[in-house]
């Protein structure tokens, strides 16, 4: 009783109290997140007892139930244990990180590669570790969450251009001319539009400038290029594209992120990217799952193959149904809906049906571009798919979003 007087003079937590919003939409029965999983079979997952078609993962190459990975996983929880109790920096680096650091180099053809604890501590170590007072940071307005906090984790200005504006970009370096440091950071595969950076040009751009490019691939590595190895593979001009940063929780079936570039670039992060000092490392068993991941994708390329096969279905399927799915070119397929209570509407009553999906709202998005995010994974049957499909078909005539 005490505390709860106390807190009611504390002037910080009037915001805390005055958020509704999201109790309202609890309320009406339509608040999709933080749905707790109870089983995972793959593509199939139970909720509530029910089992739900699973269109919205970015489990891409369907490998979280690979039996070589889960092998991988135990093994490594038998030999070092449930975690590793330190930063890579002091007592928690293992010859598991090195061996996945070395791999990860030669997949994404650059000299050395830094694993850290997730994707978003790479973006996050990468910015604040590089840019430092006088540099400059671009970034595209739709650029991940992840970089974002990471320009302002540094002591650098920060200049943002609009989508895809290149010809803004170019402008906006030619003012600075040739600054005494400066990167263009861009994401690979957008993840809420699915589209793909213009990365010929952007290198074009960055580097008349000066400006070191950088591409986050947490949506490419294992969907684009020969090998999987993300969007510099899959444009050809690896040697263009000054680092890489990507994510094990995607296609690699995990949690983590690295980053990919010049062996002294690697070196100078080692030694000044906080997320990485001040972190506890990656758990053995990730990390061998990881390496398990990686070899999986190399000898089962046929499941890149049965991704895009995928896509093409749902793609086909749901554009001829009169739906929008704007600039989408890769296995995210954003389904446009509209606004957010037709959006949130349209979500459980995919999920009524058993189609798990994503819905996309501000500030993600502009108010009137509300969507429903859905991404293919290579393990999805073709039966799954045309489930999915009638659902679409059914409830978008229904709420009157396809006629």
């Amino acid at each position: 009783m005490a505390t709860t007087q106390v807190e009611q003079h504390i002037a910080l937590f009037e915001k805390c109290r005055n958020f509704t919003q999201a109790r309202e939409v609890q309320a009406a029965g339509l608040y999709p997140y933080f749905t707790p999983i109870s089983e995972s079979e793959d593509t199939v997952v139970k909720i509530g007892g029910k089992s739900k078609v699973m269109m919205g993962s970015n489990n891409y190459l369907g490998l979280t139930h690979h039996p070589k990975v889960l092998e991988a996983a135990r093994a490594a929880l038998e030999r070092y244990g449930s975690g590793c109790t330190g930063s890579r920096f002091l007592n928690g680096t293992l010859d598991l990180h090195e061996q996945l650091e070395a791999q990860l180099a030669q997949l994404m053809g650059k000299e050395a590669a830094l694993v850290l604890s997730t994707g978003y501590q790479a973006n996050l170590g990468l910015v604040s570790g590089l840019i430092g007072r006088g540099e400059i940071v671009y970034l595209d307005k739709l650029d991940h969450a992840s970089i974002v906090d990471g320009a302002k984790l540094s002591f650098g200005d920060v200049v943002r251009f609009n989508h895809g504006d290149l010809a803004g970009l170019e402008r906006m370096l030619g003012r600075e001319g040739r600054p005494k440091g400066a990167m263009v950071i861009v994401d690979g595969v957008y993840s809420m539009e699915g589209d793909i950076a213009e990365l010929p040009r952007l290198a074009q751009v960055a580097h008349r400038y000066g400006a070191a490019l950088a591409v986050d691939d947490a949506h490419a590595v294992g969907v684009l290029g020969a090998t999987g190895a993300g969007t510099a593979e899959h444009f050809g001009m690896v040697d263009e594209v000054d680092l890489i940063v990507g994510t094990f929780s995607k296609s690699l079936a995990s949690i983590g992120g690295f980053i990919a570039g010049q062996e002294f670039v690697i070196h100078y992060l080692k030694h000044h990217a906080r997320p990485l000092i001040f972190s506890a490392a990656l758990p053995p068993s990730n990390t061998a799952g990881v390496l398990a991941a990686l070899d999986v994708m190399a000898s089962e390329p046929e499941r890149r193959a049965a991704l895009w096969a995928n896509t093409k279905l749902l793609a086909d399927g749901l554009r001829s149904l009169g739906y929008d799915l704007g600039a989408s070119e890769t296995p995210i397929i954003p389904v446009l809906v509209g606004e957010l209570e037709q959006t949130f509407l349209f979500w459980r009553k995919l999920f009524d049906v058993g189609v798990f999906t994503n819905p996309v709202v501000p500030p993600a998005v502009p108010p009137s571009q509300c969507r429903l995010r859905t991404s293919l994974m290579a393990t999805h049957t073709a039966a799954q798919i045309e489930f999915a499909l009638d659902a679409f078909a059914a409830v978008g005539r229904q709420l009157g979003v396809i006629h």
